[in-house]
């Protein structure tokens, strides 16, 4: 299984995550969110090993701006929490990995993954909020039984470091890894390195 860090901004932070070496590792280029990173000394991701691919994250934003931020960070993906539509996630996919977010609430919101079938290297299924994500709110994964795609998929939305036990059973070949955020911080965009290495330890010993 695979693990996301999401909603990182500062250097020094950054630093104290690289070093679990974490798959993925996000950073929110979305304005409203209290983890904004737009004004992200870009030398901050030096400290990333070559193996954590960097996520920009972004909401509704133009695709002007998703690929100044993705020339200016290096990014690897770009993942998308709005209303970006399938055409927009194929051009992006010339030149970046593709994860698509969905916030789920209840079956429809995973019919509506159906239009981007083929076109997203990886969907994230998060706590359907006002704010895009981030809420620390955990949704009824049992809803995912509703998904009838084969795109692959990050579970996201309210992980916390105790239910590592429980999601490293999560028995879904789609469900690929996890992404965690809020439930990890100690501050927004601050995430305790000591709950993410145990989250990461439990989650790849248990996937072994």
């Amino acid at each position: 299984m695979k693990v996301k860090v999401c909603g990182m901004r500062d250097a020094a932070n950054i630093a104290a995550i690289a070093r679990l070496a974490p798959d993925y590792m996000g950073f929110i280029f979305y304005d409203r969110s209290p983890r904004f990173a737009g004004g992200m000394d870009a030398a901050s991701l030096d400290a990333l090993p070559e193996g954590t691919a960097r996520v920009g994250v972004f909401v509704d934003s133009p695709e002007w701006y998703i690929r100044e931020m993705g020339a200016r960070y290096e990014l690897d993906y770009v993942q998308l929490h709005g209303a970006e539509t399938p055409v927009m996630c194929a051009g992006l996919r010339d030149d970046y990995g593709v994860i698509k977010a969905f916030g789920v609430a209840g079956a429809d919101d995973l019919a509506a993954t159906e239009a981007y079938e083929g076109v997203c290297d990886y969907y994230v299924f998060d706590t359907k909020t006002p704010s895009h994500g981030g809420s620390g709110v955990r949704f009824d994964h049992s809803l995912l039984a509703s998904y009838a795609g084969q795109t692959p998929y990050l579970l996201s939305g309210g992980i916390a470091v105790d239910d590592a036990g429980a999601l490293s059973a999560f028995d879904d070949p789609r469900c690929v890894g996890f992404d965690i955020n809020s439930r990890f911080e100690t501050a927004p965009g601050i995430k305790d390195p000591a709950a993410v290495e145990l989250f990461l330890k439990t989650i790849k010993n248990r996937a072994l």
